[in-house]
């Protein structure tokens, strides 16, 4: 064996405890006959047949529609501010796009509890907006908006950061150089801007999309329940049913549905550019 094999045989030997074999136990897992609890029996599609004779596809399309809705809006409120970020502080805007996960440390049912009594009736804004000013709203909590809101909030870093890296990729030389041949400022954000920061913004659209379609807490601290995730059937399937094997097939397709979705818009572009290898 090489030096440079046995150097890495730590990290793959991590690897294959920490990340493959969990995944292989959940893939398994799912074979086996309904409400057992060992690897043990004969292998069965039944648990596959369950999930699609009932209505957790429904539970699938909110998650994924949740978490698309959250990239777009994301994207649209991540990017100005990153390319601001990046535009008026320089070099050190990444740093400064690293206070925004500040909030990271806190746990985000904490943060998510917070906006509860910011937004409930006669909590903090209602609250004051109707002993200030007499004006009585209702709440948006436990509807949809505040799902997505929720969402919006708790996945903003992880769309910034990579955005934040992708613009400052970009050289000003290259910049000035299409404004020297005439280019247009809408020209030069076109062809030049928005193709050399494009693997930041996926990686950022990856990150939060993978993050977002396995969202929870959200769902039941602002949206009280009223959508249910895929997750939650996952969490529900392992808890209260008492049903791992049902549990992990939804596990499964869950992870076939983002692993597919993944890979083709990795395909699109070269990750070594991207990490500057090249």
């Amino acid at each position: 064996m090489s030096p440079g094999a046995r150097s890495s045989l730590p990290v793959i030997l991590f690897l294959i405890v920490g990340f493959a074999a969990p995944l292989l136990a959940v893939i398994w897992f799912s074979f086996m006959p309904p409400r057992t609890f060992t690897f043990g029996g004969e292998p069965t599609l039944e648990n596959y047949r369950t999930i699609f004779e009932s209505t957790s596809y429904i539970s699938f399309l909110w998650s994924l529609g949740l978490a698309v809705v959250t990239v777009l809006l994301l994207a649209l409120i991540c990017y100005p501010v990153a390319y601001g970020l990046v535009r008026v502080f320089g070099k050190w805007s990444t740093l400064i796009t690293l206070l925004f996960t500040i909030p990271l440390f806190v746990s985000e049912n904490i943060r998510l509890y917070g906006w509860m009594l910011f937004f409930i009736k006669n909590g903090v804004l209602l609250g004051t907006l109707k002993g200030w000013f007499g004006l009585q709203l209702e709440s948006f909590l436990f509807t949809l908006p505040a799902i997505i809101f929720g969402m919006v909030y708790v996945y903003l870093p992880f769309m910034l950061f990579p955005m934040t890296l992708g613009i400052s990729m970009v050289p000003n030389e290259t910049r000035d150089a299409a404004f020297d041949l005439g280019a247009s400022r809408w020209q030069v954000f076109k062809e030049v801007e928005l193709p050399l920061s494009m693997p930041g913004i996926v990686i950022g659209f990856l990150l939060t999309f993978v993050l977002a379609i396995g969202a929870i807490a959200e769902a039941k601290v602002m949206g009280g329940q009223r959508v249910i995730p895929i997750t939650h059937d996952i969490e529900i399937a392992f808890t209260y049913s008492q049903n791992w094997p049902l549990g992990a097939a939804l596990a499964v397709l869950l992870m076939l549905v983002v692993g597919t979705l993944v890979v083709l818009a990795l395909r699109k572009f070269d990750l070594d550019t991207f990490l500057g290898r090249r």
